[in-house]
């Protein structure tokens, strides 16, 4: 089954998609990069596809920092627990065999 298509507008210029995503949850992710895009234009990048591939640029970069934080942040998890593991048994008798 193909999926549905949504029309959504960024800068006044339309593109329809096809997704099993819902229509609302694309029109937000739409909106979100219309307001990057929004802003840069504001900042002195005219051009609207210059200011869209700008955007998409600074939120690649976003995506890429978050992931590279959550990486680190399980690696720290597993070490704290690995070190929790190893307290844990120096402190809890072994049972007699």
């Amino acid at each position: 089954m193909t999926p549905p298509r949504v029309e959504l507008s960024i800068l006044g210029q339309k593109f329809t998609v096809r997704s099993e995503a819902p229509a609302e949850y694309l029109q937000t992710l739409a909106r979100f990069v219309e307001e990057r895009a929004l802003a840069l234009q504001r900042s002195g990048v005219h051009d609207p596809m210059s200011a869209l591939a700008l955007a998409a640029i600074e939120i690649a970069d976003e995506l890429h920092r978050a992931r590279d934080e959550q990486t680190r942040d399980t690696g720290d998890v597993q070490q704290r627990l690995g070190a929790l593991v190893d307290l844990l048994q120096q402190v809890t008798p072994r049972p007699d065999r």
